[in-house]
């Protein structure tokens, strides 16, 4: 997996981050005979093993395969747990050149035009980069007194830690609408606070009527319209239609969503639109940013619209971007 490091090497390209598809770009170039490197800052596919354990993919497993490696699944779709399996041995079967555990500070294009990739353990040099970081490392913060609490999360793993407590899910998405139901079968009381009148449109299709009978029913108590205002050690502050309440609370599940690292693309050169997508300048053709030879690949491409790419749809990058790099 990890090969030894030739100081003096200049590779032809490396690529920030492990995911499925900095994978899919990795096995690209192996299969082209380049001399590749990818940068890992966690686990392999470090940001599907923080999913919550028992998350069920929205894509079915034919669409999460990489390297025309076939994704086995008795189920409809697949579970996190699968879709570890089916990466690591991806990893077994490519022997991909990967660096995990090593986070990537900066990347700077030099006057020669080659880059220096800056990680937490030693600076390399490659001709091409592929940026391919994802983008759930960063959460999006609601900003309010209180956030910064014990209580708060904002990410969520499995239901066990809040059966028989009061917990409150801030967010009508996917992640929000699995943990209620979650917690809620696990025997924890469970409130949800809803920016807008309705469960999102993009929550998979088999679990948001099952969230809004719950919500219907009473099972589960919903504040549609409504905003946390403040968070306390035990109680939540709310902003609704019908005026201010406060509801007695243990745990806070502020799942809000998450957005790239755009202060990283922009210390790499990369142009970020001003608009409230903050999208990144690249050539839909290529994948090449206005950074020559500095690429993007997967969700960061999307800026803040985090649901515009999946890996369903974001695979073909990584053949654009080799097939782009061997053309010149």
């Amino acid at each position: 997996m990890e090969k030894q490091i030739n100081p003096t090497t200049i590779y032809d390209l490396i690529i920030i981050g492990g995911g499925p598809i900095g994978m899919a770009c990795a096995i690209a170039a192996q299969q082209k005979g380049l001399n590749y490197l990818i940068l890992e800052k966690g686990a392999l596919v470090n940001s599907l093993y923080n999913y919550p354990l028992y998350m069920t993919f929205f894509s079915t497993a034919q669409k999460l395969e990489i390297g025309d490696i076939p994704f086995s699944c008795i189920a409809p779709k697949p579970g996190r747990q699968e879709a570890l399996e089916y990466y690591r041995n991806i990893q077994r079967h490519f022997n991909l050149n990967i660096h995990l555990y090593e986070r990537v500070n900066s990347v700077k294009k030099q006057e020669n035009g080659t880059f220096t990739i800056a990680s937490q353990n030693r600076d390399y040099t490659a001709k091409n980069v592929v940026i391919a970081t994802g983008f759930y490392d960063i959460p999006i913060y609601i900003d309010v007194p209180g956030e910064d609490l014990p209580k708060v999360s904002h990410y969520y793993r499995e239901a066990h830690e809040y059966a028989f407590k009061k917990v409150l899910v801030i967010g009508a998405n996917n992640s929000s609408v699995d943990a209620a139901l979650e917690c809620w079968q696990k025997g924890a009381d469970v409130t949800m606070v809803i920016r807008k009148g309705e469960i999102n449109d993009r929550v998979k299709y088999w679990i948001k009527p099952d969230v809004e009978n719950r919500i219907a029913e009473g099972s589960i108590k919903a504040y549609f319209y409504s905003e946390v205002t403040a968070i306390h050690e035990n109680s939540v502050d709310i902003k609704t239609p019908e005026g201010a309440i406060s509801v007695v609370n243990d745990f806070v599940l502020a799942l809000t969503g998450y957005r790239p690292d755009l202060d990283f693309l922009r210390l790499a050169g990369v142009n970020i639109s001003s608009g409230i997508n903050c999208t990144p300048e690249y050539n839909p053709d290529t994948m090449e940013t206005n950074v020559k030879g500095l690429y993007l690949a997967g969700v960061v491409c999307g800026g803040l619209e985090t649901h515009k790419w999946f890996i369903e749809n974001s695979r073909v990058h990584a053949d654009m971007i080799v097939e782009d790099i061997i053309s010149k």
